[in-house]
């Protein structure tokens, strides 16, 4: 990752229609989520879930999918308007007076808010942590739950066994291990007002272009009607 690279920026995997989030989860959930194409029972729509645009604070965070409840990591693919809605629905965890006009204030989104916004710093392929660089997690609860799993989920693949092997790589040729782990460019696609600080967009940035998946669930008409996707502003970068 490069020295420029901005303390704070979303970066992502993406496509033309999806965004990739991580979480890993124990057997029991992943594997009735990989059959159904999304999350089931017992995954808990009653409690708050966080997802992870970044590989590496994934591995951080499951210990390279050997953690207690955490030895199945799922990426998943989500629609750009859901991760949008999620950003523009958010708070920060913490109360920051440079977004906040008073701690009240922030206290009082925080409580509106369905989204949890927390800015962690990005891992090393050696899983230590880069204090110049801050990686994006978002928490969503109450309505989020649901919108997520069954409007924004497009897909869902277990890439346990691909954590393992660069896992495997970190210790036997770093070098590998470094082209082997998803890359996320710099490069901004999408800007929008955010919630979290309206005075500065927050920017989306992209990897190359995947192609588009195939599994792609569509929602129906009455779903799509039901959604309150902010209005998105999209913009050519400045050379």
């Amino acid at each position: 990752m490069s020295e420029a690279t901005p303390y704070r920026q979303i970066r992502a995997l993406y496509d033309d229609d999806t965004i990739a989030v991580y979480q890993a989860y124990p057997p029991e959930i992943a594997e009735p989520a990989l059959r159904a194409g999304t999350f089931v029972k017992p995954f808990g729509m009653s409690r708050m879930t966080w997802i992870k645009p970044s590989f590496l604070w994934m591995a951080y965070r499951s210990g390279w999918a050997t953690k207690p409840g955490q030895t199945r990591v799922l990426r998943i693919r989500v629609t750009h308007e859901g991760f949008e809605w999620a950003l523009s629905h958010s708070c920060l965890s913490h109360y920051d007076r440079k977004h906040h006009a008073s701690a009240a204030a922030w206290r009082t989104q925080l409580h509106q808010s369905p989204v949890r916004i927390q800015w962690d710093p990005e891992q090393t392929i050696h899983l230590q942590p880069q204090p110049t660089i801050r990686s994006i997690q978002i928490g969503l609860s109450a309505e989020a739950v649901p919108l997520y799993v069954n409007d924004w989920i497009t897909s869902l693949e277990d890439i346990t066994e691909e954590m393992h092997a660069i896992h495997t790589l970190t210790r036997t040729s770093p070098a590998d291990a470094a082209v082997q782990t998803p890359r996320r460019t710099s490069l901004p696609a999408l800007s929008w007002p955010s919630q979290t600080n309206s005075r500065n967009p927050v920017r989306l940035a992209a990897a190359p272009k995947q192609p588009r998946s195939q599994s792609r669930r569509r929602p129906s008409p009455a779903t799509r009607a039901r959604r309150s996707v902010p209005t998105i502003r999209r913009h050519r970068s400045k050379p």
